[in-house]
């Protein structure tokens, strides 16, 4: 397939010949360029696309111009979209190109798509224009829904021009009380006298007295069309005035009776060339050849263009035209009354053509609009290797909804495709039907006689894509043991060259261990997965499972080492351009979450603007909800827990069960952050809709909700300190424990050896309390990853820290350095200073001897206040430089600013300024 659009309908028109200058109606236009939104509405034939097209063509450089001719076909939402991205795309480089990739694989996000198209027209300069041709073709709701949020949000220099037979249903009345809206109508496009009579005589040669040309204009109301059709009937007549006496009639009627008149008078082989092309979108030479079974079609195209007989050149070499509008329903109206018949002859040509030419998005059109539905569906199974590997998932699901159901049912490939965009939809019950009707037609092939073709490699491969489906779909419902199994069949059946689907199937075992909690199992199954997604050539996909080794190495206590491939691989991204930009987005976002993890919140916050723009514009897939989530942790961070819970909702809307184990659920999020607010009972009513209580079996997949409830009972045992609760979550800690740590997963450990310090301390046993502290401290190969873990739990875990660090004398809190990894975790703790944000003292304070008093004041940045709390510490230079992940040079530079901004020379003088001024 050479293009998934049909580029033809975002050229400007060209300038028609013989087109009539209307200095009037520019000027009203340049008047109306200030609006917003042009609206052009008028019905058909009066000269919409021709005036615009002038105008537009004559108004000079500084102006951007994307044209975009509609028809019904377009009236889908996400085929709505694409086109109007792309011809933003050709209009204005790097406009598009996101929503373009978003409706690729999420056409329902329109929103999104919206969103994105708004934000990159923001970014350009000069001023845009984007013309909907026809817009009334597509006035369905959920256009109309979209084009109300796309006005609505567009930047100063962006317009829409709307050209429409009728006026949308829009909220144009708003728009026009607000002075964003400025009209063409009818009666301004309406011919005058005498633009009537320049046309008569300089365009169509006819010389009419001014009495005929006034008759004219009034009975045709100055519609344009009309006019032309009278002027190609009188071309040859004798009697032009008797022609002109009878002219008379309504719209509609005089539509009729024009245009029959013009197809009398065309000789028959003209008339039967009209009307047998009248199927065709697009017309060019070879394919009316084959369409009609003749062999002049291009010298015909070249007559009917001469003749002015309706007929619109596409490009500059003449070589694709296209009927007008009017004249071409007129034309299918008279073919359905006279050969209807042959209407599917026609079609099966002109699909057979586009076929022969590569074309098989044209091909599979007029397929279906023929309805030779097995044609159809024969086309479509060829036209899906390239729709997958080019993700055009929206294009192939549109054909797919318009094949007859017992089509899709006899043939594998559809079945198992459409039962896949089914789940990826969450209709999962839909989806299994549809892999039990691919199975049974590769069964019923399988028993019948060999075929006359060899199998295509889509067909080798389809009974292992249809076991890595059914992986998938167990994986969606939890189904853990279902999933092994199912990725393990598909092993079996791929070849040893299908890395792709040894790839997929790898990765769905290696997923199934990270569900049991097996992480070491996981990482080792799933890195090789990803090796055969590599060798498969499917680096998309390779980087985007690096997310997913990411949450493995921290499952498993290895926060930099997650932190390490994800930087790698964000780098390969980068390096790849914009075809790697959803992997790149992932990426930032799980870089975020480490670094939010790690106690650089600056960090966290640059990786999200990164990734921000993406998911406005572009697809992420499953993993879109968990920007939201990041977002929304550090709206916590930052004491907005109201922002925070917004995000969290937004991303529990976006989640869909799929592809990966959902071990961190987003409901669960939401109890910790209302838990942080004091708000125990929305939290209670959490766990009782989730099912969870102290009394339940330890398992990963639901660890992250247990350890959400052992937080609650902390919380309440602290509220009600009569009510031991927390003795409940102390079993079942041990329980999680006793999972957690032989399966490898010592970040699970750390965590719940923490809250088992935050349970004896809520129930008063404070040396329990600081020797679970201890563990938590020293059990990870690395600790000083792990900050918000332990910040989040507040004052609570404050004060432990705090009596950490004064009984540091104490052999349990000495070994394995746990003292000093809670004076990181305090300074780090420590809320920023006013200087930080800008504070200046009144005066210079003095100086002490051998140190230059500053000059001024300069604030300390947020990243000069944590290396300033750590001089305050017993870290080396090497220890403060690793705990913030920065190298030891940069760990220097930030230390020569402190000295700078604080007037000293020396670490102990920088820590004794800092707390003269209260920043310690």
């Amino acid at each position: 397939m050479k293009r998934s659009m049909i580029a033809t309908k975002l050229y400007v028109p060209a300038p028609r010949r013989g087109f009539v200058a209307r200095p009037r109606l520019r000027e009203k236009l340049r008047r109306g360029a200030e609006s917003g939104l042009l609206l052009v509405s008028a019905p058909a034939g009066f000269g919409k696309t021709a005036l615009l097209a002038d105008w537009l063509g004559a108004a000079g450089e500084g102006r951007r111009v994307a044209w975009l001719s509609l028809e019904p076909a377009d009236s889908e939402p996400a085929t709505f979209w694409t086109y109007v991205a792309a011809s933003l795309q050709e209009a204005v480089t790097g406009v598009g190109a996101g929503a373009l990739e978003l409706l690729g694989t999420s056409p329902s996000a329109t929103e999104l798509v919206i969103t994105s198209l708004v934000n990159d027209l923001a970014e350009v300069a000069e001023d845009v224009w984007l013309v909907l041709d026809d817009y009334h073709a597509v006035d369905s709701q959920a256009v109309r829904a979209g084009m109300t949020y796309f006005v609505e949000h567009l930047p100063p220099h962006v317009h829409v021009v709307l050209s429409t037979r009728s006026d949308p249903d829009l909220p144009l009345s708003r728009w026009r009380v607000r002075g964003d809206l400025a009209e063409i109508r009818a009666a301004d496009l309406r011919f005058t006298p005498e633009e009537a009579a320049a046309y008569f005589k300089d365009v169509a040669g006819l010389d009419l007295d001014p009495g005929q040309v006034s008759t004219l204009e009034q009975r045709t109301e100055g519609w344009i069309a009309a006019l032309q059709l009278a002027a190609l009937s009188l071309r040859d007549r004798n009697d032009a005035a008797g022609f002109i006496e009878r002219f008379a009639g309504n719209d509609r009627y005089i539509v009729d009776y024009l245009v029959e008149e013009v197809l009398e008078h065309q000789p028959e082989s003209v008339r039967s060339f009209l009307l047998h092309t009248a199927v065709l979108g697009r017309l060019t030479g070879p394919l009316c050849d084959a369409v009609t079974g003749r062999e002049d079609g291009s010298a015909t195209l070249v007559a009917l263009e001469r003749a002015n007989l309706f007929v619109i050149p596409l490009d500059d070499r003449r070589e694709w035209y296209r009927y007008h509008h009017l004249f071409a329903d007129v034309l299918r109206g008279r073919l359905l009354g006279q050969e209807p018949g042959r209407i599917p002859v026609l079609h099966e040509r002109a699909s057979h053509w586009y076929e022969s030419h590569g074309h098989l998005e044209d091909s599979i059109r007029h397929a279906l609009a023929g309805k030779d539905f097995d044609r159809a569906g024969h086309l479509v199974e060829l036209a899906v290797p390239v729709l997958r590997r080019s993700r055009q998932d929206a294009v192939l699901f549109g054909w797919l909804r318009e094949l007859p159901d017992a089509v899709i049912r006899r043939s594998p490939v559809l079945s198992v495709f459409y039962g896949g965009m089914l789940m990826s939809a969450g209709e999962l019950g839909g989806a299994e039907q549809r892999f039990d009707d691919a199975d049974r037609g590769l069964a019923d092939a399988a028993s019948a006689e060999p075929a006359h073709r060899p199998a295509t490699d889509e067909e080798l491969m389809l009974p292992a894509t249809i076991a890595i489906y059914r992986a998938s779909l167990a994986q969606a419902r939890g189904d853990v043991a279902g999933t092994a199994a199912h990725a393990r069949n598909a092993l079996a059946l791929a070849g040893p060259g299908h890395h792709l689907a040894r790839g997929a199937a790898g990765a769905f075992l290696g997923l199934a261990a990270w569900a049991e909690g097996d992480v070491r199992r996981a990482l080792e199954t799933f890195t090789q997965a990803v090796a055969s997604l590599r060798a498969a050539g499917n680096l998309l996909d390779e980087l985007s499972s690096t997310v997913i080794l990411s949450d493995m190495w921290q499952a498993a206590g290895r926060p930099g080492e997650a932190r390490r491939i994800c930087e790698a691989a964000l780098h390969e991204a980068n390096t790849r351009g914009d075809a790697l930009a959803r992997a790149g987005a992932e990426l930032h976002v799980a870089l975020s979450e480490l670094c939010r993890q790690s106690g650089d919140p600056g960090g966290a916050i640059r990786h999200l603007d990164a990734a921000a723009a993406f998911v406005e514009r572009g697809p992420m897939t499953e993993s879109r909800y968990r920007w939201f989530v990041a977002k929304g942790l550090v709206a916590q961070d930052e004491g907005d827990p109201g922002r925070a819970l917004t995000y969290l909702d937004q991303a529990e809307q976006l989640f869909r069960p799929g592809f990966f184990p959902a071990v961190r659920p987003v409901p669960a999020i939401k109890a910790r952050v209302r838990i942080r607010q004091g708000d125990l009972a929305a939290a209670a009513a959490w766990a009782r809709a989730a099912g969870v209580t102290a009394a339940d079996k330890a398992g990963y997949l639901h660890e992250y909700s247990h350890l959400t409830l052992v937080r609650l009972l902390i919380a309440q045992q602290r509220k009600q300190p009569n009510t031991p609760v927390a003795a409940g979550a102390l079993d079942l800690l041990d329980r999680l424990l006793a999972d957690a740590a032989p399966s490898g997963r010592a970040g699970s450990v750390v965590e719940i050896r923490l809250l088992q310090a935050l349970a004896h301390d809520a129930l008063g046993d404070t040396p329990r309390a600081q020797e679970a502290l201890a563990s938590a401290l020293t059990g990870v190969p690395e600790p000083e990853q792990y900050v918000r873990l332990f910040l989040d739990e507040g004052p609570p875990m404050l004060a432990l820290l705090r009596g950490a660090v004064r009984e540091s004398g104490d052999a349990a809190m000495d070994d394995g350095g746990a003292a000093a990894h809670a004076r990181r975790l305090l300074a780090l703790a420590a809320p920023p200073h006013p200087l930080a944000s800008g504070w200046v003292p009144s005066r210079p304070e003095p100086s002490r001897p051998g140190e230059e008093p500053p000059s001024d004041v300069d604030p300390l940045s947020e990243r000069e206040l944590q290396v300033l709390r750590l001089l305050d510490s017993e870290l080396s230079g090497p220890e403060i430089a690793r705990a913030l992940f920065i190298s030891h040079n940069t760990l220097r530079t930030h230390t020569k600013h402190i000295f700078t901004k604080l007037g000293v020379s020396s670490r102990r003088a920088a820590v004794r300024r800092g707390r003269d001024r209260g920043l310690l």
